[in-house]
């Protein structure tokens, strides 16, 4: 008897959400929270419709307040699909090109500079050899961490030293831009020469200050007009405003030396700390990152998927979306900088990874699926060629997300 291949069985359905069996999900997240995480949510969807969504846990565990479909996550470094996905939309107005040197948009970047290991084995500063282009700061080759250090390089690091130097002095000052934090970080010397290597980091500020110029407002206004408000994500802004403070969950921490089993494992941060992060529109340092639930982002992951359109609004072209999801790192730098647990198998496109090889990622879901992470415990990803997303949110620090998403991602994809 001939069989249909299972993607076109897919295809062939109607009741596919009648069909699928999340049983095994449904379980995983229960356990989740039995081990001793305080939340998770998942919504997963399908050309337009809803699949599967589920809320385990609490939203403030000590007052005994359960998670539902209206309480809202901090989203980390997933604010980068929603964020880069508006400058794509830029990019398909003719806004900027790719190819265009960042010093047209922050002059500072004029003279950049870079550093180089002599024969002897010191380290000198130099002239960079060509400039930053935008595409540097869409796939993370510009050259400049995150103050924090993230992404595999030294702490020891002189560029490393020098922007924890520059974010230092300029916190002292008390509040600061975005425009602030860029002319700041344009006087540290780069890692390398800008193009040749991967390090996830300050590019992503970068892009946030290109919103900024191009679009003549802040960035978190531009995502807000551009993204959210065209796809009727009422919950989403990379700020507080409405009900949003009061549908948060609260912001777990694990006490040094503790896991989840143990009892009482969390403290909640200062009010003080929180509001460097979370807070109204002007009153967050540099720029703010985004606050949303998973049906919200949801609407967004499945505008990705679908070829740019979502519920009969389109905002993007199919073929921008191709080239979004495009892997831009050679081998070398894939075996060099993704080749750990959470990251193999997986290129990096603008923004966002995509996977590449699902052995390498020991990974059942859809070649050509795309998305990221964020360091609050928030994982999405979309697949153009089936038309399905899947948003996962906790929030924990820190985020064990190597545990929590790879468990469920397989399982996710294994109920599909």
């Amino acid at each position: 008897m001939e069989t249909i291949p299972y993607t076109d069985f897919l295809r062939l359905q109607k009741g596919i959400n009648k069909m699928a069996d999340f049983k095994d999900l449904d379980r995983l997240f229960q356990k989740y929270v039995d081990d001793g995480l305080p939340n998770c949510s998942c919504v997963i969807a399908r050309k337009g419709e809803i699949l599967y969504e589920n809320y385990s846990g609490w939203a403030d565990k000590e007052n005994d307040v359960k998670l539902n479909a209206d309480h809202v996550f901090r989203q980390a470094s997933l604010t980068k699909i929603a964020m880069y996905t508006t400058a794509m939309m830029l990019y398909e107005q003719g806004k900027f090109l790719m190819t265009d040197p960042l010093y047209e948009y922050f002059p500072e970047f004029k003279n950049s500079t870079k550093l180089v290991t002599m024969p002897n084995g010191s380290l000198e500063v130099v002239p960079v050899e060509k400039p930053i282009l935008v595409k540097h700061i869409f796939n993370m080759t510009c050259g400049l961490p995150y103050e924090m250090i993230i992404g595999g390089m030294p702490v020891r690091h002189p560029t490393a030293l020098a922007m924890a130097k520059e974010m230092k002095e300029l916190r002292a000052n008390g509040y600061f831009t975005l425009r602030d934090q860029i002319r700041a970080a344009s006087r540290v010397p780069l890692a390398f020469e800008p193009g040749t290597r991967f390090l996830y980091g300050f590019a992503s500020e970068l892009t946030a200050g290109l919103l900024e110029v191009i679009g003549g407002k802040a960035a978190e206004l531009v995502i807000k007009e551009m993204l959210f408000e065209p796809l009727g994500m009422d919950s989403s802004a990379n700020f507080l405003f409405g009900d949003l403070e009061s549908r948060l969950v609260k912001d777990y921490y694990l006490k040094p030396g503790k896991s989840l089993a143990d009892p009482d494992p969390f403290y909640l941060p200062e009010p003080e700390r929180e509001a460097k992060f979370v807070g109204p529109l002007g009153t967050v340092p540099g720029f703010s990152r985004v606050i949303t639930n998973c049906r919200d982002y949801t609407k967004l992951m499945q505008m990705l998927a679908n070829g740019g359109s979502y519920n009969g609004v389109k905002l993007m072209g199919r073929k921008t979306i191709d080239l979004l999801r495009t892997n831009t790192l050679t081998p070398e730098v894939l075996e060099g900088d993704f080749s750990n647990t959470y990251l193999a198998g997986y290129g990096y496109g603008y923004g966002m990874r995509m996977l590449l090889d699902r052995y390498a990622g020991q990974h059942n879901g859809f070649p050509g699926q795309f998305g990221w992470t964020g360091g609050s415990g928030t994982w999405a990803e979309a697949s153009p060629e089936e038309g399905v997303s899947i948003v996962y949110m906790h929030n924990l620090q820190p985020n064990l997300e190597e545990y929590h998403h790879l468990r469920m991602r397989a399982v996710a994809y294994g109920c599909l």
